[in-house]
């Protein structure tokens, strides 16, 4: 019988992908065990050291901070630091561990994650990571040798590991409150229900300035006879710009209700249940929201992340036939608008890509963290 944890500690940082995944599976087991105790622990400087606070969660830091291959003088000097931070880093990582005793470490990625579950490994303290890219990032591969289990998205990310036998595929964890509607009931709480698709389109922020760009061309082109319903997320820098161009175009949206451009989908859970396609990038958290959805996609990878590993994401979703890839050199709006139609306007070809991007997905995910994390406790 499986005693239950008590004091649970992830390690995560960088961006909302590695964080989310995290704060997920705390939510499971604070329900499975109210009593169960958390820490997180992340960079000094990461976006974590907001949004886990936000979350509710007790937070510390351990320093840690990234290596470029720029010989720069500003360059040199941010190496320096970085091997410094991982000369004390492992000393912080042991204090933690002393202090908090926890009964298993949990690893979501970013560099915290690397000195936190090294240190639990040699003390003898359980221990998981889990990638949610299809190629494991640096983090991964360095704690590969340390950790009892890596847990993945997709079983063909086996086959990137030395020790595939350490690897478990258990998806990667999705907020519970996607799946509080059926399409049609979100198409009528967002007013797109009659019987026109509805679009979704957001570019995260790297790289989004051009995808604006070609955002633009592509409402255009739907204003001219409003085929489809189109919810386009612009960010915070983009939204103005949009806006810009659009003028620029002569396209007034108070003209056309059913193209709409927001400063940031607030209600992302509620947008992406109705959507009947999305035109996104190919982070992680974006994947596993469409594959535990079944929404098929046209996806443009974002060129300018380590390692190129967003295009290796899509192009999982593409061989499985869920989604369309298209490369941001050959991205412009005629070509993503064309794109999209040839799906939109063929109903049993966006079928099939719904159920292929189904078969992808593990709606589960979370319980099936938290099962190998209890298995790894035996």
């Amino acid at each position: 019988m499986t005693k239950p944890l008590e004091r649970v500690l992830f390690t995560c940082g960088g961006t909302a992908g590695h964080v989310n995944p995290a704060i997920a599976l705390a939510q499971l087991m604070a329900k499975k065990n109210p009593r169960t105790q958390f820490l997180f622990v992340g960079a000094d400087r990461g976006l974590e050291k907001d949004l886990i606070p936000q979350a509710g969660y007790d937070f510390k830091t351990v320093h840690i901070s990234s290596f470029h291959r720029s010989l720069k003088p500003a360059e040199i000097r941010h190496n320096l630091v970085s091997l410094y931070n991982l000369v004390r880093s492992p000393a912080e990582a042991r204090a933690i561990l002393r202090a908090f005793r926890p009964d298993v470490v949990v690893g979501t990625g970013g560099y915290a994650s690397f000195p936190m579950v090294k240190a639990a490994a040699k003390a003898g303290i359980p221990t998981a990571v889990h990638e949610s890219n299809m190629v494991p990032g640096l983090t991964t591969e360095l704690l590969e040798p340390y950790a009892d289990r890596i847990m993945v998205g997709f079983e063909a990310c086996r086959e990137h590991y030395r020790h595939p036998d350490k690897v478990i595929v258990t998806g990667t964890p999705v907020r519970g409150d996607f799946f509080s509607m059926t399409r049609q009931e979100a198409k009528a709480a967002l007013g797109v229900d009659d019987g026109r698709p509805l679009i979704v389109s957001f570019w995260g922020s790297l790289g989004a300035a051009g995808m604006n760009r070609c955002m633009a061309d592509f409402l255009a082109l739907e204003a001219a006879k409003e085929p489809f319903h189109h919810i386009h997320g612009a960010g915070k820098s983009g939204y103005g710009q949009v806006l810009s161009l659009l003028k620029e175009k002569g396209v007034n949206l108070d003209e056309h209700p059913a193209l709409q451009v927001r400063e940031y989908i607030y209600d992302m859970a509620t947008v992406m249940r109705a959507a009947d396609l999305v035109l996104c990038r190919a982070g992680a958290s974006t994947i596993s929201e469409l594959t535990a959805l079944g929404v098929a996609a046209v996806i443009v990878p974002s060129p300018y992340v380590t390692n190129n590993h967003q295009e290796k994401n899509a192009r999982v979703l593409e061989k499985a036939g869920g989604a369309a890839v298209v490369l941001e050199k050959d991205a412009d709006g005629p070509t993503l608008f064309r794109t999209a139609c040839s799906i939109l306007h063929d109903d049993a070809a966006r079928e099939r890509m719904e159920s292929a991007m189904a078969s992808l997905g593990l709606p589960d995910a979370t319980e099936r963290i938290y099962q190998t994390i209890l298995g790894i406790c035996r």
